[in-house]
């Protein structure tokens, strides 16, 4: 939907210093603009668990990271997540992959789509669905609002072919 440098110019211009993150197929085509964009650290992680720690740990160093994983991804850290956002009240941003979205009449099962939202509606996460390239400007518009306000939220990526 995006490609790596209309990502690398929309997190630059967020002021976003670190991309920490556990790429799906969809995300890790941003991978070599995300490694090569100056001003823009990239951190591998191993578990998506570890991604909100990490990201945890940066912002509390005055770092504006941004956690990159896939919604099953989500579901798998959640106590992370908790901890982060609802232990330390820190106002960590997320882009979450949304699998599948853009496939729904040939994926038609697919569970990850029934849970997505309702896992960020039960998390209470400010969350915007960003389903079409026209929509970049929402995801800066959410970034902003949850900076504003000191909460977190994400920006949830519709994937699959469109």
């Amino acid at each position: 939907m995006f490609s790596g440098p209309q990502i690398v110019d929309t997190l630059k211009s967020l002021g976003i210093t670190h991309v920490v993150w556990l790429p799906d197929s969809t995300f890790g085509a941003w991978e070599a603009a995300l490694n090569d964009a100056e001003g823009l650290e990239l951190i591998r992680v191993c578990r998506e668990g570890e991604a909100w720690s990490i990201a945890a740990g940066l912002h509390m160093g005055g770092a504006q990271p941004l956690v990159i994983i896939q919604c099953t991804g989500l579901f798998e850290s959640g106590d992370a997540l908790r901890n982060a956002i609802y232990d330390y009240q820190l106002p960590l941003f997320a882009l979450v992959g949304y699998r599948s979205f853009l496939n729904q009449d040939a994926i038609p099962n697919d569970s990850a789509r029934v849970f997505t939202e309702p896992i960020l509606q039960a998390w209470q996460l400010k969350y915007r669905l960003i389903d079409a390239p026209d929509k970049l400007p929402e995801l800066v518009e959410l970034y902003e609002e949850c900076q504003r306000d000191g909460s977190p939220g994400v920006a949830l990526i519709a994937e699959g072919r469109m």
